[in-house]
């Protein structure tokens, strides 16, 4: 086969998987507004919140361990389409039941925890599948734009959302989202093929547990995943009001309005196809921890300045630049590991960072959440924003990160 042909074959392949996912992408996220702006005009509670997060992420913990293995033992692709046929089923189920008038609010938080499970799966192996089918030289770009692309879904699905909750009933959306996420299985399961990867089509007498503990094993023996793994985690929790609060926030100090947490989202998802585009364009420092350190450091000011910020409109702005600085943290952080971790061992790598993410954000909440209904969220940006500001120091100053972040040496 050509240089030339293998060129076209790559870049059809990844088309054709990134379409599907950010399809599937849309329809999730029409439903994962539509259910938090429900619960937060509704309730005005921290602690409803709180449960509802806690329900989108304690799943993913428990099952993202197994998932990784999974991801490295199976198809990648057939555990990507399982979890958005999970999904969907489960939100589908939501809309009948909905349409029947059982429409409680203990519903809600079923289905966003039937949901976290599908996105346990899918996690892992998307993150594990990506080197599959990019050039190694290809990744930071490819990550980048795609982040791009996913920022201008979540630009437009809040607007739409609210669109269609003002038109309409919530439970349109969910019907949205059963369709979107068919199509998605649809163009994987008919236009995209993709080889099996080299471990999948080894038989293996390992148990899952014996596996799981070798992906553990693993990261114990690379100084720098510990550390990276660490800092991940420390980071998670203190981006929890930010991340979660900030619309209960604006409805508390500037009004209920849903064009205002439309507004909110919109800057973020703004910010966020800009600083897609910028990596995907530079590609960051050449070493990766540096542009890391740069977006810890942004985000700390920007939190901190949503803390203290009494005008809308610039608060609007520092939305905007966190957005921006996200990209910038995500795509070298992913780069990285595919880059370093070797291939066997991706999805469990994956799926840890994943078991990671899920607990330490409910983590964050359970301090956070109960504490927004008995202290400003002001003061909790303040405070989590300095701290998440000096973390970025100590990131920048590990000289285990720094040596790990430099640039790999081509292939002679």
């Amino acid at each position: 086969m050509s240089t030339e042909s293998r060129s076209e074959d790559w870049i059809k392949n990844i088309v054709l998987f990134l379409l599907s996912q950010n399809i599937s992408l849309f329809g999730s996220s029409l439903v994962q507004y539509a259910i938090f702006w429900h619960i937060t005009l509704n309730t005005e509670s921290g602690i409803m919140m709180t449960i509802y997060i806690i329900c989108g992420f304690l799943p993913t913990f428990f099952l993202s361990p197994f998932a990784g293995v999974w991801a490295d033992r199976y198809s990648r692709k057939l555990l990507i389409m399982i979890s958005d046929s999970a999904i969907a089923i489960s939100t589908l189920a939501l809309a009948v039941l909905f349409l029947l008038g059982y429409d409680m609010l203990w519903l809600l938080f079923v289905v966003s925890a039937i949901r976290a499970l599908g996105t346990a799966v899918q996690m892992p192996a998307v993150g594990a599948l990506v080197p599959q089918l990019v050039p190694a030289d290809k990744l930071t770009r490819v990550n980048g734009t795609n982040s791009s692309i996913q920022s201008l879904i979540m630009l437009l699905s809040p607007m739409l959302s609210a669109a269609l909750l003002t038109l309409t009933s919530i439970e349109i959306i969910f019907f949205i989202d059963v369709v979107t996420a068919a199509l998605a299985v649809l163009i994987l399961l008919v236009f995209l093929q993709i080889p099996i990867h080299t471990k999948a089509r080894q038989q293996s007498d390992i148990s899952y547990f014996r596996d799981m503990q070798a992906g553990f094993i693993y990261i114990n023996q690379q100084s720098y995943l510990k550390q990276l793994f660490l800092f991940c985690a420390l980071f998670f929790v203190l981006s929890a009001p930010v991340a979660f609060l900030t619309p209960l926030q604006v409805t508390r100090s500037f009004g209920g309005d849903v064009w205002r947490l439309t507004a909110i989202e919109v800057a973020f998802s703004l910010g966020m196809m800009l600083g897609g585009l910028i990596i995907a364009s530079w590609g960051g420092f050449k070493n990766r921890i540096h542009s890391l350190t740069l977006s810890t450091l942004v985000i700390g000011v920007t939190t901190f300045a949503l803390g203290i910020t009494p005008i809308f409109w610039i608060y609007l702005a520092f939305m905007g630049l966190a957005g921006i600085a996200m990209p910038i943290f995500n795509t070298p952080f992913t780069v990285l590991l595919q880059e370093k971790v070797e291939a066997d061992y991706l999805g469990r790598i994956f799926g840890i960072l994943s078991m990671i993410s899920s607990t330490m954000m409910p983590l964050g909440m359970l301090v956070f959440g109960p504490l927004a209904d008995l202290i400003k969220i002001e003061w909790l940006l303040i405070g989590t924003g300095l701290l998440i500001f000096i973390e970025g120091f100590f990131m920048g100053g590990s000289k285990v990160l720094i040596e790990a972040g430099k640039p790999m040496e081509p292939e002679v």
